[in-house]
């Protein structure tokens, strides 16, 4: 059966990444992509596991060789998705999860088509400002910051082919679970499936070959 990435997208505090991570969690078809940056790696974080840690230097001669299948700014430091990691992963038979911003998934998408796109939205404005207060790491500022950013994301949901709304945590992982599962069984994408079913047919041939000529 064919692998894809599915990219989870959604306004900060809507719950994409806790999603991603109980996906990886609780699925073994599912892979991670091992992201690369220039920003200095965190007390106990190992290269290559945690980030691919790269000089900005080495970060843009990557991008310019057209290896990240999407990349961006992100607080003075540059993120990217290295094509290789997706490749690595999907080679290994796994889907690979990706939670990253509207910007970031059209990237993705334009060099994996075969990505499926999965917007999360809170039920509610007011959910997703007590989720946001919550984290205890937001001023007033860059609060209005995160809210402007999701105006524009929310606007961009045209682009995704499925939309999750999380309410209650369980029940959008379930729904995101069901769409992967829904998207295997596509025949677009189940090689396998369709030979299988090509075979059936092969023996149903025979078989009614064998009934008529009795």
């Amino acid at each position: 059966m064919s692998r894809f990435p599915i990219i989870l997208s959604a306004p900060s505090g809507a719950g994409k990444t806790t999603i991603a991570r109980r996906l990886l969690a609780e699925r073994t078809d599912l892979g991670y992509s091992v992201s690369a940056t220039t920003r200095p790696p965190r007390p106990g974080e190992v290269d290559a596991k945690d980030y691919h840690f790269r000089s900005t230097a080495e970060f843009e001669a990557a991008r310019e060789r057209g290896e990240f299948a999407e990349s961006a700014n992100v607080h003075g430091h540059l993120y990217g998705t290295l094509k290789a990691e997706v490749d690595r992963v999907l080679s290994s038979g796994q889907h690979v999860v990706m939670d990253i911003d509207v910007q970031g998934a059209k990237q993705f998408a334009a060099a994996f088509p075969q990505s499926v796109l999965i917007f999360i939205v809170p039920p509610s404005i007011s959910s997703l400002v007590e989720r946001l207060k919550a984290r205890a790491t937001e001023d007033s500022r860059s609060l209005a910051r995160r809210l402007s950013d999701a105006q524009d994301e929310l606007q961009a949901l045209d682009f995704y082919k499925y939309v999750v709304v999380n309410d209650d945590l369980d029940t959008a992982i379930k729904s995101v679970s069901s769409i992967i599962d829904a998207e295997s069984l596509k025949r677009t994408r189940g090689g396998e499936v369709i030979d299988r079913v090509q075979k059936l047919l092969a023996d149903l041939e025979r078989e009614i070959g064998k009934h008529t000529e009795r």
